[in-house]
């Protein structure tokens, strides 16, 4: 049995977020190819996921099993202890919503996701796979555009750093873009995730 962790960051809700749309679909496929895995839902938004403190700093270097049930640190626990992952966070202004930055700062934690060694950092996630679903106004899959894109950018950048490299991104694109087919843009990404949930 695999442990999903299904990471929401989006303030819109599931019936107007066209990043829910595919993601929550996604999941429900997920749940019936796979019924004796276990799905937390993590929506950021309701969680109240705030910016680091000073205090949540200083426990970045906790001992081995300190505060897994502290406020911050229990992020960090419960995704060392996830085996998947799906991340539902839109394109805004170029990355995606601060919250999930907040949250990466709350999981990013030494001795629980990675830790120093003298050859430098090593990802303690190792094994593991996320899928980052993500609609976007324009084109920022390829073309010159591509090079504006820092959120799923970064996603992958720091999961693998966490050891995660089993990553795929599936995006819709171009949904604000006057003349597309909104619709049948959004429908293939749903296809495209249907597709993937297959060996995910």
């Amino acid at each position: 049995m695999s442990k999903v962790l299904y990471i929401k960051a989006n303030t819109k809700s599931e019936g107007s977020s066209r990043t829910f749309k595919i993601s929550d679909n996604f999941v429900e496929q997920y749940r019936e190819l796979n019924p004796n895995d276990k799905i937390i839902t993590l929506d950021l938004y309701k969680e109240g996921i705030g910016f680091l403190t000073e205090e949540g700093i200083s426990l970045h270097r906790p001992a081995p099993g300190e505060g897994k049930e502290h406020p911050i640190l229990k992020y960090a626990y419960q995704f060392a202890e996830a085996d998947k992952y799906i991340i539902a966070a839109p394109m805004w202004n170029l990355s995606f919503p601060a919250i999930l930055k907040a949250y990466i700062d709350y999981i990013s934690v030494t001795g629980i996701t990675f830790k120093y060694t003298a050859e430098g950092p090593v990802g303690l996630c190792q094994g593991k796979k996320a899928v980052h679903i993500v609609a976007r106004g324009g084109g920022y899959s390829e073309g010159p555009a591509a090079a504006y894109e820092m959120g799923d950018r970064y996603l992958r950048t720091i999961f693998a750093f966490l050891g995660i490299t089993d990553f795929t991104t599936i995006s819709a694109d171009k949904l604000d873009v006057i003349g597309e087919d909104v619709e049948a843009i959004v429908k293939n990404a749903i296809e495209k995730a249907e597709e993937k949930v297959k060996n995910f």
